[in-house]
């Protein structure tokens, strides 16, 4: 292979399939989770490689085929004219990148896990935050508009669906729905409080993912990790749900052969809203809400940066009815291009992020 693909000039400005190969080595890495408990590694690297191989190989051929397909059907992004300048050469570029990478993910995952009732009930949730999201792609392309359907519509689904898997929870697992459990081996007892709390994850865990697919290879790449490390965090109470996540990542790797810079196609809300839905839904069913939140931390802090500069410039809005902006652009992703760091410099360093992060989450679980 060309040793300059890694020479530090490279990682000073990384392209994109320098990116995808460092995907490629965190994920294998991760695979490879060291057992703090026992001094040994596991196993799980053969639980894991497989589904995550299969399915990004799967995805990937498929995205061949869909690509153009989609190109075709002229399915182009409709591009914000207040975004970053560098954004404006890609409108054009076919979204909805989430209809072959999401089935190709759930389907190997339902069969992989023997169609058990939890891995059946996070794949329904999956497509069905998909489908929201789809709908929402489909209007931005008949309106020739980014603004789709309406926030209160988009939220409204996806409480709908979210009441609908709580209420399976309470049918399926009652006992499981009235605690949280905390690092050290401390439940929080919520009671039903426990309800509103999972709907409010679900609804909160699939518009940050939503947020943070806004540059190339980003979503799908920190989903990647994001999923795989969940799912070793979940692997010995949940082996059903471990293979849903080895799944899920490996579709979102396929995914970025085809996301990286410069991409090919987006996965749009059909994707992003299903990836964060995904998690939140295992998160939800495994009873690792913490774990969920400290993998899935970098979608937290783009989530927190939109509340952040909105209520900032709310808070700073004179008589002439403008405010002050906190940062140069949210999602924070934003702002670190208007600073001068090119795309992949950022998902670059968000995927480094979100790979401490995962080791964080391993070591706060296993100590």
């Amino acid at each position: 292979m060309n040793a300059k693909l890694f020479s530090l000039r490279n990682f000073k400005n990384p392209s994109g399939i320098t990116l995808l190969l460092l995907l490629i080595s965190i994920l294998s890495v991760v695979a490879l989770a060291f057992d703090w408990t026992t001094n040994r590694f596991t196993l799980l690297t053969n639980q894991l490689t497989l589904p995550l191989l299969t399915c990004a190989l799967i995805t990937s051929v498929l995205g061949y085929f869909t690509v153009p397909i989609l190109r075709r059907l002229k399915t182009g992004q409709i591009i914000q004219e207040d975004g970053p300048k560098t954004h404006l050469n890609k409108a054009g570029t076919p979204t909805m990148g989430g209809i072959f990478f999401i089935p190709v993910a759930v389907v190997l995952a339902l069969i992989w896990a023997n169609f058990t009732p939890e891995v059946i009930a996070v794949a329904l949730l999956t497509l069905a935050y998909g489908a929201i999201g789809w709908f929402d792609d489909w209007q931005i392309l008949i309106q020739q508009s980014n603004k789709g359907i309406s926030p209160r519509m988009k939220l409204t689904l996806q409480i709908a669906v979210a009441l609908l898997f709580c209420i399976w929870l309470i049918w399926y697992e009652p006992a499981n729905i009235t605690t949280v459990a905390l690092p050290g081996g401390i439940n929080l007892s919520l009671g039903l409080l426990f309800l509103p709390l999972a709907g409010f994850v679900l609804a909160a865990e699939s518009n940050a993912t939503n947020l943070t697919d806004g540059v190339d290879g980003l979503a799908a790449g920190t989903g990647a990790i994001a999923s795989l490390g969940l799912g070793i965090l979940i692997a010995a109470q949940h082996p059903d749900l471990m293979l849903f996540c080895a799944c899920l990542a490996g579709g979102c790797l396929g995914f970025v052969v085809y996301n990286r810079n410069p991409a090919t196609v987006f996965m749009g809300d059909t994707g992003s809203l299903a990836l964060g839905g995904a998690l939140a839904g295992v998160g939800i069913l495994s009873n690792n809400l913490w774990g969920l939140f400290i993998v899935s931390g970098l979608f937290f802090v783009e989530s927190l940066s939109v509340i952040a500069q909105v209520s900032y410039y709310k808070a700073t809005k004179g008589r002439d009815g403008k405010g002050k902006r906190l940062f140069k652009m949210a999602p924070i992703h934003h702002h670190f291009e208007l600073s001068g760091w090119t795309e992949t410099q950022v998902v670059g360093a968000f995927y480094l992020m979100n790979t401490l992060l995962v080791l964080l989450a391993y070591f706060v679980s296993y100590n």
